[in-house]
């Protein structure tokens, strides 16, 4: 019997009119239900978030991270549970779905330790002003399917710190790990403070349209990010949008080939290349070109594609039928062009499961589909270059801006270059690596706002500013 789960909503368990299928990607077998919510299941979670928000938004801080810091608890503790349950319905290696979980209760615990304290603008004879920061209202979050609970804590926990409260919207991809959190925090959390609930592609469009709802977080496409901005604009609401991006990784010629070859593998490769800031990108200076392409190459057969809930599986399934087919597309269009494979490049669909091999594309040119789109998928086109400022100038020319990486023994020098890419986030000689204390954010068309550090939590907030004229007290 397939296992339905419920949603949070004041703090109870509750079911819908319907349910969705949640099928397995590895193999395509539903494994689990969960509630089709619409207009009245989403009115009731915003009044319950809107009646919450009068106490919770006075609770002192304090009572905030203790019940931040059960939520981690209760990630924690279950983990076990929980990332197996990840890996059945995201697809990704029970190593990845570990770190996902319990990376999530980490950032949790980490970010409940942030402050919001009051900024002194003038204290003179005249008058004291102060700026102090007030919680914006009620959130609405929508969380993708690549990272489904990184994602939803990276949202929960800011608006709960902030003093907001939050309904939050899973995948309809990827809801069940979620909604089994929601099971485990509803009674360690106040009742409305937390709303989970779960529906079809056309309750994100509802989320973003409600009249109670005061801003909107999103993680997701562009094109979608395009039409929540849309959507918000309507009421004016508040809003943090963390995009696509195609991003690009340079190597110099002093980079250590067989050092950087793994590396520059698991940086495209990991969660099967369904990472917004994944290696995208890979320029690799000409002199090093050959060895380090074959280096990655030669890695590349060593890496097992399976289930992600087999032993040994390094690359597991694409999540969805939707973004598979897409990736074939990407691949197909690359053989149509004549262009060379490194690695892979033979897909057959008709098997079970969304399974596509680990395949590099052996310098393409620029306005290759493969380089100028976004692949989300476990493809990696490797590109020459000749000059520092040939590399700066391709990896720019792009409209996205999320991340990037520099690749040399000069740290000196990557960050020489890294200063000159347009991206929020820049690595040099690491990848993938966020701190909850650094501000993430996008530049051009991935996204704007930051989530995590000091700056994501403002996002949570508005600025107010008090100021008391000294020398004008009545008698």
């Amino acid at each position: 019997m397939v296992t339905q789960y419920k949603n949070l909503i004041n703090g109870e368990m509750v079911e819908a009119g319907g349910w969705m299928d949640v099928v397995n990607p590895a193999n395509e077998v539903v494994i689990g239900q969960v509630p089709t919510c619409g207009k009245d299941e989403l009115d009731s979670a915003v009044a319950a978030a809107r009646a919450a928000f009068k106490t919770w938004s006075k609770t002192p801080i304090e009572e905030r991270r203790a019940a931040i810091m059960a939520i981690s608890g209760a990630i924690k503790k279950n983990g076990d549970e929980l990332f197996r349950l990840l890996t059945s319905e995201q697809g990704k290696p029970h190593q990845q779905a570990q770190q996902e979980i319990f990376g999530a209760a980490a950032i949790a615990a980490a970010q409940s330790t942030l402050t919001l304290e009051d900024e002194i603008n003038e204290d003179s004879e005249q008058r004291l002003s102060r700026t102090r920061r007030v919680p914006v209202g009620v959130v609405g979050g929508i969380v993708p399917w690549n990272f489904p609970v990184m994602m939803a804590i990276q949202k929960i926990v800011p608006a709960m710190l902030s003093g907001c409260t939050i309904v939050l919207k899973p995948s309809p991809f990827t809801p069940l790990t979620t909604l089994r959190i929601a099971e485990l925090i509803a009674d360690k959390v106040p009742a409305g403070v937390v709303n989970i609930i779960t529906g079809e592609d056309d309750l994100g469009p509802m989320i973003t349209a409600h009249p109670d709802i005061d801003k909107i977080t999103f993680t997701g496409s562009t094109a979608t990010g395009k039409r929540i901005m849309e959507g918000a604009s309507a009421d004016l609401k508040r809003i943090t949008l963390e995009l696509g991006g195609n991003d690009a990784s340079i190597v110099l010629p002093d980079a250590n080939v067989e050092k950087v070859a793994e590396q520059l593998f698991w940086s495209s490769f990991g969660n099967a290349g369904q990472i917004c800031i994944a290696a995208k990108r890979v320029y690799i200076h000409e002199d090093i070109y050959d060895d380090l392409s074959a280096a990655i190459a030669e890695y590349a057969k060593t890496v097992k594609v399976g289930d992600g809930s087999e032993q040994g599986t390094g690359v597991g399934p694409v999540q969805n039928k939707k973004q598979y087919e897409r990736v074939l597309e990407l691949i197909q269009d690359a053989k149509d062009n004549g262009y060379k494979f490194l690695v892979g490049g033979d897909t057959d669909p008709s098997g079970s499961g969304y399974y596509v091999p680990i395949t590099i594309v052996d310098n393409p040119p620029e306005d290759a589909r493969i380089v100028a789109e976004e692949q989300f998928g476990p493809v990696m086109p490797l590109m020459k270059f000749s000059s520092e400022d040939e590399a700066i100038q391709r990896a720019n020319d792009s409209e996205y801006g999320l991340a990037g990486a520099v690749w040399t023994a000069d740290p000196d020098k990557g960050v020489e270059i890294a200063e000159q890419l347009e991206t929020g986030t820049v690595w040099v000689n690491e990848f993938l690596h966020l701190s909850p204390f650094a501000p993430f954010g996008g530049h051009k068309q991935s996204g704007f706002g930051a989530e995590y550090g000091k700056e994501g939590l403002l996002e949570f907030t508005y600025p107010q500013v008090i100021t008391v004229k000294k020398d004008n007290v009545p008698a």
